[in-house]
């Protein structure tokens, strides 16, 4: 963010500013200040003196951006923050302080004051209780327009065939409002009322006043009066079930109302000459205190793009090129924040030192290793109440699974190969699997295992149809526990349905055969890609019979091959998978229909497993969460597939999401399916295995910590490091029992030196 900025030699001469909120302001001044020739207009609808809301964060990042642009902005803005360390987490009358945290705030008005006297002392024009004109009518007769007019932006609607809004309103509802004092901690606190759980955010931002917004889920908001409420009532409503962190103070509005948040998204940030800056282009929910940071780092941005690039097109193309990836960092972060309080009310019951680490690392951005730097203390009191003996990280600590000790909480997730021949396992899945189990990994498990030839993805899939195969996999089992004792060898039975008859991943993954497909069955006659893929036979009561069957003496030869546990692949529009979404299953029989019938199968077919497989031995589900489609399975949905595989006695729920029909969009990012194992663990009670983009140890232990899982299935690390665990355990300086080195590696237990620095 840092650098100055000049000007090219064809730099926009006239501007128009629409809106003059910081983003606007900023943007104002630091283009009047790259060229004084230029002119810029501002147009603000409101009075100087009108603001709504009270107090604004900024971060280090963003004041270091303000200084190195226009150290005049900079100075007057230092001598008005309030700075403080601490966050309190106050919850069922207990507080949890955590310390180190760094938070910078003012007044929104005295911001907007140091921007406006910036802008006159340039001489930008403030056109303050003018309406703008359209931005096309601007566009005609300046060089650049832009659109600062915020989430309601009438710029992006009026534009919406080019920009491509999408807009997602919330399920909370929150109010922003203030008291007169000053908080000495960043405040969370939770009130478990009648009506249900609610919430408040507070912060100082001058010496004898406070941001106070209290928020809570809409059915709540409705079930507690507040939309019969004027805004005094809804007020002194809020300073009387806060009344404990407010002291008994009241609470001061300001044009304040009931918003349930939105979560704007564009396409596109430019038309033309004209571009979306701050809310106008996104947003990102108040809880992560991202909404005028966004908007100075746009205008710092924009102002630097125009700065150093001949034409506006490349100045603009450049902003946006810039911005991206930031701001859908820190909207993934926010949508993470904000899920986590729309289901604040299934993580009440959490002891007072886990709940608050787990509004700690709510977005993922703060993490177990981040919070240790910050404060020693509050980490080692979590991981204390976790269990952790001392100098144990909390990845390195023991679950037990059935009758299965894990000696660690990592597990090496399934990948299928694909290089098996005529489905018995080879060298290559011998060197696989016996490496990530010398590799250090409590739970190692192998690829889906296919229970018939039919069954089978591709030609290159493994499978348990024979006692030849079977015998092929005790080979592998024998070689892990005689050489990675300890080591727990997991094995994946799955039937392919109608994803099968494909060829490998690396040359076409989901195309069918060249030549040699065989028929497929699913639920219902439906082709995976229509057009492409073939369209499988409808299993009727007979198939589902025989394919019942085939599970069961799958598991029988898997006991018999000696694995340890056994998870039953009902994910990822596999055969099993098939019968669970309403997206691939049709049947008017009593295997479709409500959810209740489309568990019916897999249900049957998990209870013939588990009475075939060993009852000493765990069994595990492996459940896709969401189909990330349109009227698929839902959070809700996996709830209760969750519920019925555990009643089943399913040991452990594997979380996964997706992969059930092609035209799925998930949302990825980092840890971005952990929230679905998260409401499974928390709201059944049940044991979860999290998968989905976890890379690395410290996202483990946060994930563990906060209680949002109780182990953790990693794949890519471990292609790119087999030895991921043991490498996790030299970088965090453990060498107990959950992590040995093989005698043979030992020397190697020490990263190896680099060189001087």
């Amino acid at each position: 963010m840092a650098g100055p900025l000049t000007m090219p030699p064809a730099a926009p001469s006239r501007i128009a500013v629409i809106g003059g909120g910081p983003g606007g302001l900023y943007a104002a001044a630091l283009l009047k200040r790259l060229d004084p020739a230029r002119e810029v207009t501002v147009w603000e609808r409101n009075a100087p003196t009108d603001t709504f809301g009270f107090g604004v964060v900024l971060s280090d990042e963003t004041l270091g951006g303000i200084r190195d642009a226009d150290p005049v902005v900079y100075e007057a803005l230092s001598r008005d923050l309030v700075r403080w360390d601490d966050i309190d987490v106050v919850h069922r009358g207990h507080r949890t302080r955590s310390t180190g945290h760094g938070f910078a705030a003012l007044g929104r008005r005295r911001l907007l004051e140091i921007l406006h006297a910036r802008c006159t002392e340039l001489g930008v024009r403030l056109r303050f209780r003018t309406e703008a004109p359209p931005a096309e009518t601007l566009a005609a007769d300046h060089d650049l327009v832009i659109a600062a007019d915020g989430v309601h932006s009438r710029t992006r609607e009026a534009h919406a065939d080019h920009f491509g809004p999408r807009i997602t309103t919330h399920r909370c509802r929150y109010i922003w409002l203030a008291a007169d004092f000053a908080f000495d901690a960043f405040r969370f606190e939770t009130a478990e009322t009648e009506h249900g759980v609610m919430q408040l955010h507070a912060y100082p931002y001058e010496a004898g006043a406070s941001t106070v917004i209290v928020e809570m889920r809409e059915e709540v908001w409705r079930a507690a009066g507040f939309p019969e409420l004027d805004e005094a009532e809804s007020t002194a409503r809020c300073a009387k079930i806060f009344a404990e962190a407010l002291g008994g103070r009241e609470l001061r509005a300001n044009n304040s109302a009931w918003t349930a948040f939105r979560t704007v998204v564009n396409t596109h940030w430019s038309y033309g000459t004209t571009v979306l800056i701050g809310d106008a282009a996104h947003t990102a929910h108040f809880s992560i205190g991202s909404g005028t940071k966004l908007a100075v780092e746009d205008a710092l941005a924009l102002a630097r793009a125009i700065g150093g690039h001949p034409t506006l097109p490349e100045a603009l193309a450049a902003y946006e090129a810039e911005r991206r990836p930031v701001v859908a960092s820190t909207q993934r972060a926010a949508a993470a924040s904000l899920h986590w309080f729309e289901e604040l009310a299934g993580r009440v019951d959490r002891p007072p030192h886990r709940f608050a680490f787990d509004l700690l690392t709510r977005s993922r951005r703060v993490t177990h290793a981040n919070l240790r730097l910050r404060d020693p203390a509050f980490t080692a009191a979590v991981e204390a109440d976790f269990g952790c003996p001392p100098g144990t990280p909390p990845m390195f600590t023991p679950f037990r699974l059935g009758g299965l000790t894990l000696r660690n909480r990592i597990v090496v997730s399934p990948m299928d190969l694909y290089v098996a021949e005529d489905g018995f396992p080879g060298d290559f899945h011998l060197v696989h699997l016996g490496s990530r189990a010398l590799g250090g990994a409590g739970l190692v498990m192998t690829e889906m295992v296919c229970v018939s030839p039919g069954g089978r993805i591709t030609p290159g899939c493994t499978g348990l149809w024979t006692d030849g195969q079977a015998d092929a996999w005790r080979r592998i089992t024998a070689f892990v526990h005689e050489q990675a004792p300890g080591t727990a060898l997991g094995v994946q039975l799955g039937h392919s349905g109608r994803k099968g008859s494909t060829r490998r991943m690396w040359e076409g993954i989901d195309q069918p055969l060249p030549e040699g497909n065989w028929p497929l069955v699913a639920a219902s006659p439906l082709p995976y890609r229509p057009g492409v893929n073939q369209t499988p036979r409808a299993l009727d009561r007979a198939g589902l019979a025989a394919v019942r069957e085939e599970f069961t003496a799958a598991a029988r030869r898997a006991a018999r091959s000696g694995f340890d546990l056994l998870e039953l692949h009902c994910a990822h529009g596999y055969l099993l998978s098939g019968f669970l979404s309403p997206l691939t299953n049709h049947r008017t029989d009593a295997y479709g229909g409500d959810l209740d019938g489309r568990l019916r199968y897999p249900l049957e077919v998990f209870d013939a497993v588990r009475e075939a497989w060993p009852a000493d031995r765990p069994m595990t589900v492996r459940v896709s969460a969401t189909d990330w489609a349109e009227g698929g399975t839902s959070a809700e949905d996996a709830v209760v597939i969750a519920r019925a595989f555990a009643d089943h006695g399913a040991d452990a729920i594997d979380v996964s999401t997706g992969q059930v029909v092609p035209e799925e969009t998930p949302a990825y990012g980092r840890s971005y399916q952990t929230p679905y194992a998260d409401r499974i663990r928390n709201e059944l009670g049940v044991p979860v295995i999290a998968v989905g983009a976890i890379s690395s140890w410290d996202d483990v232990n946060s994930l563990l910590l906060a209680g949002r899982a109780d182990l953790c299935a990693l794949a890519r690390p471990h292609l790119y490091d087999p030895h991921w665990t043991l490498h996790a355990a030299a970088e965090q300086d453990y060498r107990g029992p959950a992590a040995p080195w093989p005698a043979p590696y030992r020397a190697g237990s020490r990263r190896p030196p680099t060189g001087r620095s």
